[in-house]
């Protein structure tokens, strides 16, 4: 093991964030620098605990003592192995993953847990500053052609893989560049693009190709696509936003989260001078608690709005963990992220029920009113009502699933009763040589889980096309996280 007394001795520490008033006025990400012998430290605390529940909270199964003590040991290049053995890329986890591997942390049960996802992007930075991240060129090819629909988290792992195993993969993306939600809906803030674009150069350097403003099912018919493929991989996402149907919804400045989010990231990125839709001056509303809403928050802010205020339905969580979500399941706790810090208000246990706007057609105010649960839904309760202003309001309250139009039905792909494409324990589809991963496949979820998904997707791809077994597969269909 580590440090024998690390858990004992050394206090849980992660990198501080930049000033507040600094961070604003850019988008890079907000955490510091995290000195060597500090991280050396923290893995120290790390107890190679003989049933490490850590693996049960990562759904990639990453080797997390082993690379704990390796970086104690000061053998960064060996740690760089142990964690690429599962995981395709870290410096994505280590950015955005909420870490349920801490929350699982064998320490954290009755102490502050490892900070785990702090020493993966140590070493994940110090692998690539030493020139130890290189392309893995396929020795033989198979001849075998597999199309990837998408280039978020599982597409881009299941190309990986599958090019890796000598396959001849190409990406199709319909927007203009490459990421999918990496690229235009995460912000700059909380990853930068750089971490994207240099995987991208690796992969293509391992020979996968991509193809990008291609919009499977319409530039490309399905009938093209399966003849000109042997296999096809599903991993579009989970597109279909959740709305709130209620009276003044179609007055101008009511946007969902990713019609709000992209052109800020364009933003960040050079491509445009300002956003079409900026939060500068005025009182901005986020609807949804969630990590998405926390990212409206954040631009919000680094746009200059005059105020921000993030709506919940649910009431807010408790403090700490409660009888509810026992250890190691991850807890539903109050969290305060990057973004809340920076300011801005979070109204818990309320509803909105209607957008007010001006003669012009603009919304102006939302009314919203006090919830409580009662019988298993959610009722207003009586005297509670009131109007809070609202210039720009932002729909972040999650996805329904899918995008079944186009492509999936054109396919003739079957459906869970969720909505999301059904798949078998190989991840394939009920139409022969289509198999799905990530969010088109278990709903919204993860980036941890997308990743792992495309990773098992791609075994079951090679497996259908080469009948052997030799990618892993880090999960099923049916896994269920302890989160």
């Amino acid at each position: 093991m580590a440090d024998p007394k690390g858990f004992i001795t050394t206090p849980r520490e992660n990198a501080s964030t930049r000033p507040v008033f600094l961070r604003l006025q850019d988008w890079r990400e907000v955490y510091e620098d995290f000195a060597t012998d500090r991280t050396q430290r923290q893995a120290g605390r790390c107890m190679d605990c003989g049933i490490p529940f850590c693996h049960q909270g990562c759904p990639l199964g990453n080797l997390i003592p082993e690379w704990n003590n390796l970086v104690w040991r000061q053998d960064w290049l060996a740690a760089s192995e142990r964690l690429h053995a599962t995981n395709n890329f870290p410096e994505f986890t280590g950015t955005l993953c909420p870490a349920p591997c801490e929350t699982a942390c064998v320490v954290g049960i009755n102490g502050d847990p490892v900070t785990i996802k702090r020493v993966e992007i140590s070493i994940i930075d110090r692998a690539w500053d030493e020139g130890w991240v290189t392309p893995q060129v396929p020795t033989t090819l198979t001849g075998k052609k597999v199309a990837v629909v998408g280039s978020g988290p599982a597409g881009l792992a299941a190309a990986q893989q599958l090019t890796r195993a000598g396959h001849l993969v190409t990406v199709f993306e319909r927007a203009d560049a490459i990421g999918g939600l990496l690229r235009y809906g995460i912000p700059e803030f909380k990853m930068e693009k750089w971490r994207l674009d240099r995987r991208l150069d690796q992969m293509r350097a391992e020979g996968t190709q991509f193809k990008t403003s291609v919009n499977v099912g319409v530039d490309i018919t399905v009938t093209e696509l399966r003849t000109s493929f042997d296999a096809v991989v599903l991993a579009g996402g989970a597109t279909a936003a959740r709305d709130l149907p209620i009276p003044g919804r179609t007055l101008s400045g009511v946007y969902q989260a990713m019609e709000y989010l992209p052109p800020a990231n364009r933003v960040a990125r050079g491509d445009l001078a300002s956003s079409p839709i900026s939060a500068a001056g005025k009182h901005v509303v986020v609807i949804g608690g969630g990590d998405t809403g926390a990212d409206c928050v954040g631009t919000a802010h680094r746009q200059g709005a005059a105020s921000v205020t993030q709506l919940e339905i649910m009431p807010r969580p408790p403090e700490s963990r409660s009888a509810a979500h026992p250890w190691p399941t991850y807890p539903m706790i109050y969290r305060v992220s990057s973004a809340h810090e920076e300011g801005g208000d979070r109204i818990y246990s309320v509803s909105t029920v209607e957008f007010t706007g001006s003669a012009t057609g603009e919304v102006e105010s939302l009314k919203l009113v006090e919830v409580k649960m009662d019988a298993g839904k959610f009722v207003p309760v009586e005297g509670t009502e009131r109007e809070i202003p609202a210039q720009l309001v932002t729909l972040a309250m999650g996805f329904v699933g899918p995008q079944q139009e186009g492509l999936l039905n054109d396919l003739g792909v079957a459906y869970d009763p969720r909505g999301n494409v059904a798949r078998d324990e190989s991840f394939a589809t009920s139409v022969d040589g289509v198999f799905v991963a990530g969010d088109m496949g278990r709903g919204q979820s993860l980036i941890v889980w997308a990743i792992a998904e495309g990773r098992s997707a791609a075994a079951g791809v090679d497996a259908y096309l080469m009948n052997r077994t030799v990618l892993p597969t880090p999960i099923a269909p049916t896994d269920r996280p302890i989160a």
